[in-house]
């Protein structure tokens, strides 16, 4: 029987981080049974990979749409001796959580989200971000079809197998006032202590059985996708970060989509709007550790789905990549100084 090295248990506790937590008053004790590492072994590996940057964050991962916010991705076109300056602009508005340089005309893309109670809505914002930054042409590409989101990265390579493509769950209600200001204050890093819901709960007025309970409830109905760590792809070295868009006709969106989806390389798949602008209404997202192994991937897609017509928009700079806080003054205040 082979013995474990430490590569190899760090890779474990990586992949079942991002699988999700355990919803339990001591998630890093029911995390390391799971492992079959001692709890004190598993919270030094969490920190060393925080240390390097690998982990960025484990925490809830709420559903923007379900929690009522409109977001969109949007693409700027945009001079090249403008882009620092345009891009730091853009990243002031609270909603913007990620912010790439591509290599296409459109050469600056970033989502945003606004409130539900926004004054401003997101056209008149994106429009306020091209007034103030001077870009005349842009693009706004609004998801019509989710067929995946769940960025779980291979720390050891991208992954070609193929996995059961599921539906993603939606919300069927409206949260109450209490379930906002708990999604508000569960919405930042996990601490790594034994009981990290202690203070949490504290702040909320809660037990620690309560909140976890209804975290878990939270997960079960859809406003959180997944209660996970998330990983900075680059420093994990995953270098090459391909967003493939393909042409697909309309009578094979759903056929192409869910092939596509299926692909565990794929962390993202979205069918979105097209205008006189773009044409490229199927959106995929497939991390490599170089270019070579994305191609690698896309070409495998391109002989299964047989569609031809796409573009590979690799990210050449990150301007910004955060988790979106909500509920929070932030996007009214920009709104009352922007509009």
């Amino acid at each position: 029987m082979s013995v474990k090295t430490r590569e190899d248990i760090v890779a474990e506790v990586l992949k079942e981080i991002q699988e999700g937590i355990p919803f339990d008053i001591k998630p890093y004790k029911a995390l390391s049974e799971r492992l079959s590492i001692s709890e004190e072994e598993l919270l030094d590996i969490i920190r060393e990979q925080k240390e390097k940057k690998i982990i960025r964050q484990i925490s809830p991962i709420y559903d923007t749409k379900s929690l009522g916010y409109d977001s969109s991705l949007v693409a700027f076109s945009v001079e090249n001796d403008r882009l620092f300056e345009v891009a730091n602009i853009i990243n002031q508005h609270p909603g913007v959580s990620h912010n790439y340089e591509r290599n296409n005309p459109f050469n600056l893309w970033f989502t945003i989200a606004v409130p539900p109670d926004s004054k401003l809505g997101l056209e008149e914002t994106v429009r306020i971000l091209a007034e103030k930054t001077g870009v005349k042409k842009y693009v706004i590409l609004r998801t019509k079809k989710f067929f995946k989101i769940g960025v779980k990265l291979n720390v050891k390579g991208a992954d070609k197998s193929k996995e059961e493509y599921r539906e993603k769950k939606e919300a069927k209600r409206k949260l109450t006032e209490e379930e906002k200001g708990i999604i508000k204050e569960t919405q930042f890093d996990l601490p790594l202590t034994e009981r990290p819901f202690k203070e949490q709960a504290e702040k909320l007025g809660l037990s620690e059985e309560e909140l976890v309970e209804k975290l878990k409830q939270f997960k079960e109905e859809g406003f959180m996708r997944r209660f996970a760590g998330i990983l900075n792809h680059r420093k994990a070295g995953f270098k090459a970060n391909g967003m493939v868009v393909w042409k697909v006709p309309e009578e094979r969106v759903e056929e192409v989509g869910r092939i596509l989806a299926s692909y565990k390389a794929v962390t993202h798949c979205y069918l979105r709007n097209t205008n006189e602008y773009w044409h490229y209404n199927l959106f995929s997202m497939v991390h490599g550790k170089s270019k070579e192994e994305v191609e690698d991937i896309v070409s495998d897609m391109r002989r299964e789905t047989g569609i031809g017509d796409f573009y590979i928009l690799y990210s050449t700079k990150e301007f910004k990549k955060v988790r979106l806080k909500y509920f929070t003054e932030d996007y009214y205040r920009w709104e009352e100084e922007n509009a």
